[in-house]
């Protein structure tokens, strides 16, 4: 049922019953599965455990059931909100009353979500965050969407504009989908990503099934099959890396997919709407997110790409915000961008904002030198592991890490590098991809030197910068401009009477 006015208390859609009851059912099974299962399990194999029936059993099930769901009726009834005209009023609570109360400056985003439960009873959620916690402080299970979007909109008014000249205002400037994602850049989004990461974890899961299988294998004989199949009768040596080979291609076709399909899933439908002082991101399948991108709460823009997106025109614009959960802040990322359209979203987010390649600055080569080391360590890593698992004869992967290590160590240094102009810091960085943090001097919340004892002969330090969202370095440079930057930066900070927020 829609609603229009929030002056009074009010409740969620009963159907909010339904979504209280199964988010509380799901987190009774993760505690009580494995015990539950053991326990039954037993009693219905052996027919009774003591005095305890099969009988018995699913009475208590359904025991536990009933429970949940008056649990469930009970939080609904005790949960109700308002709007006054500065704040929002939450009363919640079924033994213990408690009565929350967040002025609307204070709110730092509203969330629009629907997972998959409340996309079959046609309810959404609406998330209320303020910078104070990393957690959502407030999460109403179930509104029509019309309601959350008036809930949402009353949210972010600021009282003492006129009400009647703002929806004035925006029935002259309707929003417009600025950008829409088509499948075939979703899927050339998915093939461009670093895989490396999805590589890892296909990799780590598939050794931890061959070693908890590997009995099992063997009385397979998979090895003798895998030979077969490529028809070789070659040494043992040649055996063995062709069929490694085998398991890595297969273990990268997997990652691939892994990337195309997870990158489908969270971004499905992805439209970015312009308003006129705000940005809309509307995405998901299974969990749906609706959220809006104000530029006064944003503290960092993180713009990432890679030689293959590049060739393909596409740029993926990640949002930090102030305090924001880890798993929520996912959602803040813009993929699939050309570079017109990144551009232009910049410059809404941060106006004037220009990065200036005359004034670019780089890291000491020292930077090198840490970069080698901890190539070599990784090496060291590699090495041990393969000699471990497969014995000397997979030692001649360091005629390929060799090569790449030292790849690895060029294109870091290529690619570092550091802006800093009267009202932004731009920091880039990566190696496979190529990343440029970009700041807002005056949002900067502390600045300090980091210097090693084995830096301080050579006169090296790093500037950490850190904003309400995360911290951004500086990498090994001289340490009178380090001093020089650290002055610099807290100068403007305590000079510029802005707000971060």
């Amino acid at each position: 049922m829609e609603t229009n006015d929030f002056s009074q208390p009010i409740r969620q859609s009963t159907k909010g019953i339904i979504v209280i009851f199964a988010f509380n059912l799901v987190k009774f099974v993760k505690k009580f599965f494995v015990l539950f299962i053991a326990f039954g399990v037993s009693v219905f194999r052996n027919k009774s455990v003591g005095n305890i029936t099969p009988t018995m059993v699913l009475l208590a099930l359904i025991g536990v059931l009933i429970i949940i769901l008056i649990i469930a009726i009970l939080k609904y009834l005790n949960f109700k909100f308002h709007i006054s005209k500065d704040d929002f009023h939450l009363a919640t609570g079924i033994i213990n009353k408690d009565n929350t109360i967040i002025p609307k400056s204070k709110i730092q985003n509203v969330y629009i979500k629907q997972n998959f439960l409340q996309q079959i009873i046609d309810v959404v959620s609406v998330k209320i965050e303020t910078a104070g916690d990393k957690k959502s402080e407030i999460e109403i299970s179930a509104l029509d969407k019309p309601t959350a979007l008036l809930l949402k909109k009353k949210l972010f008014k600021k009282a003492q504009i006129d009400t009647q000249a703002i929806e004035d205002a925006e029935q002259v400037n309707e929003p417009e989908v600025f950008f829409k994602v088509t499948p075939k850049r979703l899927l050339l989004e998915g093939l461009s990503q670093n895989h490396f990461k999805s590589f890892l974890l296909i990799f780590g899961f598939a050794f931890g099934l061959y070693s908890e299988f590997k009995d099992f294998l063997v009385e397979l004989e998979l090895e003798n099959h895998i030979e077969g199949l490529v028809e070789l009768d070659e040494t043992a040596i040649l055996n063995l890396i062709i069929t490694n080979v085998i398991i890595v291609i297969g273990v990268v076709i997997v990652s691939f997919l892994f990337s195309v399909v997870k990158t489908f899933i969270i971004n499905f439908n992805l439209e970015v709407v312009e308003h006129q002082k705000t940005i809309e991101i509307n995405k998901g399948l299974f969990n749906k997110v609706s959220l809006s991108l104000t530029p006064s709460r944003i503290q960092n823009l993180v713009i990432t790409t890679n030689r293959l997106k590049q060739y393909f025109g596409l740029h993926t614009l990640a949002v930090k915000q102030a305090m924001v959960n880890v798993k929520q802040q996912k959602n803040f990322n813009i993929v699939a961008l050309e570079k017109a359209q990144l551009n232009y979203l910049v410059d809404k987010l941060l106006s004037n904002y220009v990065e200036d390649k005359s004034n670019v600055a780089k890291p000491r080569p020292y930077f090198m030198r840490i970069s080698a080391l901890e190539m070599f360590i990784f090496g060291v890593i590699i090495n041990a592991l393969a000699w471990a698992i497969f014995g000397m004869e997979m030692l001649w992967i360091n005629a390929v890490f060799l090569p790449l290590a030292v790849l690895y160590v060029y294109i870091a240094y290529k690619k570092a590098y550091y802006i800093i102009s009267e009202d932004f810091v731009t920091i880039g960085s990566g190696v496979i991809d190529t990343t440029t943090n970009i700041l807002e001097i005056h949002k900067i919340q502390s600045v300090k030197l980091k210097q090693t004892i084995f830096q301080r002969p050579k006169a090296i330090a790093s500037v950490v910068i850190s904003t309400a969202s995360k911290s951004v370095t500086i990498p090994y440079v001289q340490k009178s401009e380090a001093i020089s930057i650290y002055n610099f930066l807290l100068y403007k900070v305590e000079s510029q009477d802005r707000d971060w927020m």
